[in-house]
């Protein structure tokens, strides 16, 4: 396995920008333009971290123009791949320049892929058991999916056993201040937020402005 990364940060410095910068877009569109523009309202707004999942045909296309595009751009930003489920897809996606990846699930053989590149790898867990396998296998921050089904209050039982471990909750987090307060309070490290975010993103301006008032909020949180 070759094992050279054309990732433009280290895996520390990777992990140190998403506990930096806490409030992970997770997002998905099939027109370059588009998405492109989303990018830049996001980093604008404050956001240096990016989730770009691969749910369509269209997805490994449209995150190759990305990666150019936030090179360019969005130097600070941190472009991740998600809805990860096999090595051969990790191996593309990290040779077009992923600087993370993200599985709904658990995978060992994504585990080693990422390893190998020395590029984060955010798996998908949902029990002790998973957090705890995901740990073994090397995994730079625990994604903690469906959030909404498993709530707040797992994540505070959480803490008891696992204080330590990196924790991001997706699904189910809002962009108010009470849903970032109930999850931030409860113990996650970030949050990954998807569709809630990008309601009414035809209008960038006010995408960035959202954007910046909840970084502010959040990092009242962690003081």
């Amino acid at each position: 396995m070759e094992t050279k990364n054309k990732s433009r940060f280290s895996s520390a410095e990777a992990f140190e920008t998403v506990l930096r910068y806490p409030v992970v877009p997770v997002f998905y569109h099939a027109d370059v333009a588009y998405a492109k523009r989303i990018v830049q309202a996001c980093y604008d707004g404050g956001l240096r971290v990016f989730e770009f999942t691969n749910r369509g045909e269209k997805a490994f296309d449209v995150f190759s123009e990305l990666v150019t595009f936030v090179h360019d751009t969005c130097p600070d930003m941190l472009l991740g791949i998600g809805t990860i489920y096999v090595a051969e897809d990790a191996e593309r996606f990290i040779a077009a320049g992923a600087d993370f990846v993200v599985q709904p699930c658990l995978t060992a053989e994504v585990a080693a892929v990422c390893r190998a590149h020395d590029v984060p790898w955010l798996p998908g867990t949902m029990t002790i058991s998973e957090i705890y396998q995901a740990t073994q296998l090397g995994a730079a921050i625990v994604k903690i999916f469906p959030g909404n089904v498993v709530g707040p209050g797992f994540i505070k039982s959480l803490r008891g056993p696992m204080p330590t471990v990196p924790i991001m909750v997706t699904g189910g987090v809002e962009p108010t201040q009470e849903s970032l307060k109930e999850w931030f309070q409860a113990g996650v490290n970030a949050v990954g937020m998807g569709s809630q975010l990008f309601k009414n993103a035809d209008d960038t301006a006010a995408l960035s402005q959202q954007i910046a008032d909840l970084l502010a909020y959040v990092d009242t949180l962690k003081k």
